[in-house]
């Protein structure tokens, strides 16, 4: 290889690296945008949320690491301080808090929802069940800790913490498995994935 060909190869590669952390970066900067837009409900201290769908749609456009990655960045943003958790909050009291055990339960649902989507993009009924399993997953998460911060049966924390979501969280769902792999075509057709 010329010398001409290493530093071609090695500018296409710095502008690919460019290119991820711009993706990755965007991403973390939608959910910081949508995570603390929320409707608190009477009823429980778990408001309904847009975090998930923007958790599922980064899975869809960045891939399982890469989408995982946007998610991390926007909590450790949200633990430095910032309001970008629900109902414009933000510091480590949040994470303590109620709903702690659903934002650390949306980095696994990322992990399991992204295996299964970067394996079976294609195969809708197996992306489906994958989402699902990862939303499972953050419920359980975030059921034990609202259980344990709030005083609460498992089953109460259920009820309250659960139960009411499961019609919003399948829409968010399906809105992701409409809307994704559009935005990864398009961006993978542009380049830029």
């Amino acid at each position: 290889m010329s010398t001409n060909e290493n530093t071609k190869a090695v500018n296409t590669a710095g502008k690919g690296k460019t290119k991820t952390i711009a993706l990755i970066g965007l991403m973390a900067a939608l959910t910081c945008i949508l995570g603390p837009l929320s409707i608190p409900l009477p009823f429980s201290p778990v408001p309904i949320s847009l975090t998930n769908l923007v958790v599922y749609l980064s899975i869809y456009v960045l891939g399982m690491k890469r989408g995982t990655m946007s998610y991390l960045i926007y909590l450790l943003i949200g633990l430095a301080g910032v309001p970008v958790f629900s109902s414009f909050t933000g510091g480590p009291g949040k994470l303590l808090g109620p709903t702690g055990g659903y934002l650390i339960g949306f980095a696994f649902m990322a992990v399991i929802c992204g295996i299964v989507i970067d394996r079976w993009t294609s195969n809708l009924p197996l992306c489906f069940l994958g989402m699902v399993l990862g939303t499972l997953v953050c419920y359980l998460f975030g059921t034990v800790w609202l259980a344990y911060q709030a005083g609460m049966t498992f089953e109460v924390a259920l009820a309250n913490g659960v139960i009411p979501f499961i019609p919003g969280d399948l829409i968010k769902i399906v809105i992701a498995m409409l809307i994704g792999p559009q935005i990864r075509k398009r961006l993978k057709a542009a380049g830029l994935n």
